[in-house]
Protein backbone atom coordinates (compact mmCIF):
# COMPACT_ATOMS: atom_id res chain seq x y z
CA UNK A 1 0.00 0.00 0.00
CA UNK A 2 1.47 3.27 -1.63
CA UNK A 3 1.47 6.55 1.36
CA UNK A 4 -0.65 9.80 0.41
CA UNK A 5 1.40 12.76 0.45
CA UNK A 6 -0.87 15.91 0.98
CA UNK A 7 0.41 19.23 0.06
CA UNK A 8 -0.66 22.22 2.77
CA UNK A 9 0.13 25.82 2.01
CA UNK A 10 1.62 27.66 4.64
CA UNK A 11 1.20 32.00 4.76
CA UNK A 12 4.58 32.52 6.68
CA UNK A 13 2.58 31.90 10.08
CA UNK A 14 4.46 29.54 12.15
CA UNK A 15 2.19 26.09 11.86
CA UNK A 16 -0.73 28.10 10.35
CA UNK A 17 -2.84 26.29 7.67
CA UNK A 18 -4.59 28.18 4.94
CA UNK A 19 -7.66 26.39 6.05
CA UNK A 20 -9.08 26.25 9.29
CA UNK A 21 -11.55 24.27 10.86
CA UNK A 22 -12.85 27.62 12.50
CA UNK A 23 -15.38 29.24 10.45
CA UNK A 24 -14.70 33.00 9.82
CA UNK A 25 -16.34 35.61 8.93
CA UNK A 26 -15.14 38.46 5.83
CA UNK A 27 -14.55 41.59 8.39
CA UNK A 28 -12.36 41.46 10.98
CA UNK A 29 -15.10 43.69 13.29
CA UNK A 30 -18.29 42.74 14.86
CA UNK A 31 -20.88 44.70 13.38
CA UNK A 32 -23.51 45.82 15.98
CA UNK A 33 -26.48 47.73 15.62
CA UNK A 34 -28.07 50.32 17.88
CA UNK A 35 -26.37 52.43 20.58
CA UNK A 36 -22.65 53.32 21.19
CA UNK A 37 -21.94 51.21 24.58
CA UNK A 38 -20.41 52.84 27.69
CA UNK A 39 -16.59 51.99 27.57
CA UNK A 40 -16.95 49.94 31.19
CA UNK A 41 -19.65 47.91 29.49
CA UNK A 42 -18.86 47.71 26.33
CA UNK A 43 -18.74 43.86 25.78
CA UNK A 44 -22.31 43.76 27.60
CA UNK A 45 -25.09 43.64 25.40
CA UNK A 46 -27.84 43.71 28.53
CA UNK A 47 -27.26 46.50 31.28
CA UNK A 48 -29.41 46.70 34.25
CA UNK A 49 -30.07 49.69 36.37
CA UNK A 50 -30.19 48.12 40.23
CA UNK A 51 -32.50 51.11 41.32
CA UNK A 52 -35.34 50.20 38.51
CA UNK A 53 -34.57 46.29 38.59
CA UNK A 54 -34.89 47.20 35.01
CA UNK A 55 -32.70 45.68 31.95
CA UNK A 56 -31.90 47.80 28.67
CA UNK A 57 -31.02 45.89 25.94
CA UNK A 58 -27.77 47.92 24.10
CA UNK A 59 -28.28 46.48 20.94
CA UNK A 60 -32.50 48.07 20.44
CA UNK A 61 -32.34 51.46 22.80
CA UNK A 62 -31.99 54.52 21.26
CA UNK A 63 -32.07 56.41 23.91
CA UNK A 64 -28.64 57.20 25.06
CA UNK A 65 -29.55 59.92 28.05
CA UNK A 66 -31.01 57.08 29.90
CA UNK A 67 -27.94 55.01 29.49
CA UNK A 68 -25.56 57.74 30.57
CA UNK A 69 -27.52 58.56 33.43
CA UNK A 70 -27.13 54.88 34.50
CA UNK A 71 -23.63 54.82 34.22
CA UNK A 72 -22.87 58.27 35.69
CA UNK A 73 -24.69 56.94 38.69
CA UNK A 74 -22.46 53.84 39.41
CA UNK A 75 -25.70 51.72 39.01
CA UNK A 76 -25.25 49.72 36.13
CA UNK A 77 -25.19 46.19 36.60
CA UNK A 78 -24.03 43.43 33.47
CA UNK A 79 -24.74 39.80 33.63
CA UNK A 80 -22.79 36.80 33.47
CA UNK A 81 -23.58 35.13 31.17
CA UNK A 82 -24.95 38.01 29.04
CA UNK A 83 -28.44 36.95 28.51
CA UNK A 84 -32.07 38.29 29.00
CA UNK A 85 -32.72 35.08 30.61
CA UNK A 86 -29.98 35.68 33.47
CA UNK A 87 -31.42 39.03 33.91
CA UNK A 88 -34.65 37.88 34.40
CA UNK A 89 -33.14 35.43 36.26
CA UNK A 90 -32.14 37.96 38.91
CA UNK A 91 -35.56 39.82 38.92
CA UNK A 92 -34.97 42.28 36.06
CA UNK A 93 -37.29 43.20 33.40
CA UNK A 94 -36.92 43.86 29.85
CA UNK A 95 -37.01 48.01 29.44
CA UNK A 96 -39.52 49.40 26.69
CA UNK A 97 -39.04 52.89 25.59
CA UNK A 98 -41.57 55.39 28.03
CA UNK A 99 -41.57 52.94 31.28
CA UNK A 100 -40.75 54.50 34.28
CA UNK A 101 -40.61 52.97 37.68
CA UNK A 102 -39.63 54.53 41.39
CA UNK A 103 -36.26 54.55 41.86
CA UNK A 104 -35.20 52.88 44.77
CA UNK A 105 -31.87 52.98 47.10
CA UNK A 106 -29.64 49.90 45.77
CA UNK A 107 -28.32 47.00 48.42
CA UNK A 108 -25.01 46.89 46.67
Amino acid sequence: MRARSFSVKNDGNEGALDRSLVPRSGTGARIVTGMLRPSRFEHARYLGDKRTQLVYDLDTWSESTVIDELVAAGVGIQFGPDTLAEARNRGYTLARPGWRRIHRTPRT
